[in-house]
């Protein structure tokens, strides 16, 4: 089929349902790939030496976000506040406002994907209603054809949206779990990089506010 009977097919409605829902893989993957390195190099560059008590030395020169809101949380940002949460909730929007981004897009493409194949069913059928407004005994098998075309963006944006929508919560839960690792880690951060005292008032307080 030619592009000249794709496009007559589906319709502009149809031709940018294509458009966003490759948009939407893309940043979909993105996203998951970004996420996975940042937890990977997470893992290597703070989880296995604060098991070794030596976090302190590789806080300095990481530019993974996780690390950085750690080292921000450690250097600053923990002298502010006795419940460092609210500190790790404004350093967390800042360093990953690129994923906040993402996922608002995720969510918009999810929501109009829908409403735009209902557009362009709605389009092809007024098609069919003039063909019918114009023929006094219009053709069934025509009238069918048009029919099944204007039907096919509905098709269209529901398999844009359904997964689109999964990738969307599956990364959301993944974001929400990074923001937990981000103030538990922070909080063991100050534990092993502040000595003794500071760890212990660090945990009455901390005990406190849970």
């Amino acid at each position: 089929m030619t592009m000249t009977g794709i496009y007559a097919s589906i319709g502009p409605a149809g031709c940018i349902l294509v458009l966003i829902g490759c948009a939407g893989l893309y940043i979909a993957l993105h996203t998951f790939f970004y996420m996975t390195f940042v937890w990977k190099n997470f893992q290597k560059d703070f989880l296995e030496v604060s098991m070794q008590g030596a976090t302190c030395l590789r806080l300095h020169n990481s530019t993974n976000p996780l690390i950085v809101i750690i080292r921000e949380i450690v250097n600053t940002h923990a002298s502010h506040s006795d419940d460092i949460r609210a500190e790790v909730g404004y350093l967390f929007h800042r360093n990953f406002e690129s994923v906040s981004k993402n996922l608002c897009w995720l969510r918009l493409i999810s929501v109009i994907s829908p409403l735009l194949g209902l557009l362009g069913t709605v389009l092809g059928m007024m098609g069919v209603f003039r063909v019918i407004s114009q023929n006094a005994a219009p053709d069934a098998a025509m009238l069918a054809a048009g029919i099944w075309e204007a039907l096919i963006t509905t098709i269209m944006g529901l398999s844009v949206a359904v997964p689109i929508l999964m990738f969307y919560y599956f990364l959301l839960l993944k974001f929400k779990s990074f923001h937990i690792e981000a103030i538990e880690h922070s909080y063991r951060a100050l534990e092993l990089c502040q000595g003794p005292e500071a760890r212990a008032a660090w945990q009455r307080r901390r005990e406190t506010h849970e």
